[in-house]
């Protein structure tokens, strides 16, 4: 039997007002990570700002250390959410059916007003990627309902671990 593989993962919080002490959702995440049985390899706090969370994303995905980047925040309808903007464009391919799930299971707590939330994932560079919302509960669901269970490279019928190009050396 093989051994469950250990990813690095890398968690980026997007707010103009957070900081690494009140950042319930990015905390929650690197906690979540370890508990896993992973890596919270980087854990970094970025103004919402298009440019500037495409440069962190882009510099992580350009690390070949980092397995998976999870961000936090941005994924609304507001003047100034900009999350799904700055990332889709690094996409190599989208997962679509992350934001669907998603969508779903948080129709179950909070209604229609999951339409609110813009979440996605996709893979750029070898490099899987999930844009959660920052509410620190969309992002315990997002983990314990999907993400775990694709970062679990002993999770059946399939996950998304076994595709990693990065870990095939």
């Amino acid at each position: 039997m093989n051994e469950k593989i250990k990813l690095n993962i890398a968690i980026l919080t997007i707010s103009d007002s957070r900081t690494k002490e009140t950042d319930k959702s990015g905390n929650l995440l690197c906690e979540l990570v370890e508990e896993a049985e992973h890596t919270a390899i980087e854990h970094a706090i970025v103004k919402d700002n298009i440019y500037s969370i495409r440069s962190i994303v882009s510099s992580w995905i350009d690390t070949e250390k980092i397995n998976v980047v999870i961000t936090t925040g941005g994924t609304g309808v507001t003047g100034t959410d900009g999350t799904p903007e700055a990332v889709e464009v690094l996409l190599d391919k989208r997962i679509d059916g992350f934001g669907e799930i998603f969508r779903s299971l948080s129709y179950k707590k909070i209604k229609t007003s999951t339409i609110q939330s813009r979440a996605i994932a996709g893979v750029a560079n070898s490099t899987y990627i999930f844009c959660l919302p920052g509410s620190p509960g969309a992002c315990k669901d997002a983990w314990l309902d999907i993400i775990q269970y694709q970062l679990d490279s002993e999770h059946k019928p399939c996950n998304l671990v076994e595709l990693m190009p990065r870990l095939k050396d």
